[in-house]
């Protein structure tokens, strides 16, 4: 069956002013420790997320530099085609209906 034991109230954190609670310095170095723990965890968080941000970045960047090579490497061979169908009408058939 279930316990019937009452269970303890949740411990809830309270903010508090060191400077005005007059804590000692047992009790100030223990907060300092627990901010830099806390200042170390979000900036491994951080790091991790700017550099996905940099390497999506990045791939953006070396498509948009790719597609732009391989553009241009296209009009290249639209103007080889344009000279040669130059050439092919100058060598057709000389007709007097131009």
């Amino acid at each position: 069956m279930a316990d019937k034991t009452p269970k303890e109230p949740a411990r809830v954190a309270t903010r508090i002013d060191p400077i005005k609670e007059g804590l000692s310095p047992e009790q100030m170095h223990f907060i300092r420790q627990v901010e830099l723990q806390q200042w170390k965890k979000k900036t491994q968080m951080l790091r991790t997320r700017n550099v996905v941000t940099g390497v999506a970045i990045g791939a953006l960047v070396m498509g948009i530099y790719g597609y732009t090579f391989y553009s241009v490497s296209q009009e290249r061979i639209m103007d080889e085609m344009d000279a040669e169908a130059k050439r092919t009408r100058l060598q057709g058939p000389k007709t007097g209906a131009n």
